[in-house]
């Protein structure tokens, strides 16, 4: 029962006017957020539901980004392989003219001279900086200067020859996630894309009777490797065969040592975890302060050279005149480098080809996902601006009304 007094007009007529002004406000709202729910309680189900498709949504335009960044990278990287190809395909036709055995050593001199120059070009490619300004052949370690070249003498040569090349970046870790936990590998490292021969390393160390002492590991190529106390040089080798690691062990039969080959030409990375040394242990590396260094222990014997050693060697050859070489072992190493960059170009044309189909897919599915949205919280803007009409036609109505019932006399100034 409400009980009837003086100021029972002025009270309900202000609650429901405060009340038809919220309402006013919620839709001026949500038109201005251009979403029909502005709290939970709006639509309980559909808010759950646009939570999830706007993360969604998210992640995919994330996704979008991150796959036209690596396409576009690998555009720039394959633009550069393809230019050490075709020095690469330069010294190999030099290399056949020069195995004719027909020049003079004037001839061959001029034509080591000429491979001398292309091999400077060809480091300088293998520095190559990309539009980031990050060295493209690094690694993770982007701005280092991957190939470093030693200049000195060269027998029958002249002064300012490349006597050798030394690698300085690390493994290619970096990754760009172009879908729901799908990731493609950005970089090739100097040390794979400039390489020519399958690495061999062989520990002199007799490993027979060596266990592991204390919990620990090691890394071959960038993959970890944990070792147990207890674990064996046979254990050792099963865990890195077992390992994605492009690497094969055995012991070798002659040295019972650890052995290591490489399945792919490229430049075997390894490296004690913190703590370990495993493999110091194993006479395979020695200690060094930087692990992406060359760091091989100082009796252990390593075989696999690089591109530019194959160049190198190829060059020196033709300054000596020794056409017999430069028609073998001159021939065969560049044919392993050549081999080896294309493998790389078709490793890269491989990750763009995925990456852009990644791409043409997830841009496909965000209109989806975007309608998805739009269904659940979209704000139907015919009807909110015919509801909103009606509301502010409402709302004057009801203050003109008011204004007309509710006229103030004298007793009100008397309070």
């Amino acid at each position: 029962m409400r009980r009837v007094s003086t100021d029972m007009p002025n009270a309900d007529m202000q609650f429901h006017l405060r009340r038809q002004e919220q309402r006013l406000n919620d839709i001026q709202n949500k038109i201005a957020g251009q979403t029909r729910i502005k709290e939970l309680r709006d639509d309980p189900l559909a808010a759950s539901h646009a939570v999830r498709y706007e993360s969604y949504l998210t992640r995919l335009e994330r996704f979008e980004k991150n796959a036209l960044y690596a396409n576009d990278h690998y555009r720039v990287t394959e633009g550069y392989l393809q230019q050490a190809e075709g020095i690469l395909q330069r010294i190999r036709e030099l290399s056949v003219t020069g195995a004719n055995g027909i020049y003079a050593p004037e001839d061959m001199k001029n034509m080591a001279v000429e491979i001398n120059e292309l091999l400077k070009e060809l480091v300088e490619i293998s520095n190559a900086t990309g539009p980031d300004g990050n060295r493209l052949f690094s690694g993770d370690k982007a701005f280092t200067e991957p190939f470093r070249l030693v200049e000195g003498t060269v027998a029958g040569g002249g002064e300012s020859m490349v006597v050798r090349v030394e690698y300085r970046g690390a493994g290619a870790d970096r990754k760009a996630e172009i879908s729901e936990n799908a990731y493609s590998v950005l970089d090739i490292g100097g040390g794979e894309a400039f390489w020519a021969e399958k690495m061999q390393i062989f520990s002199s160390f007799d490993a027979t009777d060596y266990r592991v002492t204390s919990p620990g590991g090691f890394f071959v190529d960038g993959q970890e490797i944990t070792v147990n106390p207890g674990d064996t040089i046979q254990a050792i080798v099963a865990k890195i065969n077992d390992s994605p690691a492009p690497v094969k062990a055995y012991v070798d039969p002659e040295t019972k040592g650890l052995a290591l080959e490489g399945t792919t030409a490229h430049l075997i990375r390894m490296e004690d975890k913190v703590g370990s040394t495993v493999l110091q242990d194993l006479g395979v590396v020695a200690f060094n302060s930087d692990s992406n260094a060359p760091n091989w222990h100082s009796a252990a014997r390593v075989s696999g050279g690089s591109a530019f050693d194959m160049v190198i060697r190829l060059r020196d050859a033709l300054f000596r005149g020794d056409s017999e070489y430069v028609g073998s072992q001159g021939i065969g190493g560049m044919d392993l480098a050549l081999g080896n960059m294309q493998s790389r170009l078709a490793e890269i044309g491989s990750r763009s080809e995925r990456v852009e189909t990644t791409w043409r897919r997830i841009n496909a599915e965000i209109p989806n996902v975007t309608a998805a949205l739009s269904r659940e919280a979209g704000l139907d803007f015919a009807e909110a601006a015919t509801d909103l009409g009606m509301m502010e036609f409402a709302h004057r109505a009801a203050l003109q009304t008011a204004a007309k019932v509710i006229q103030p006399t004298l007793l009100d100034f008397l309070r």
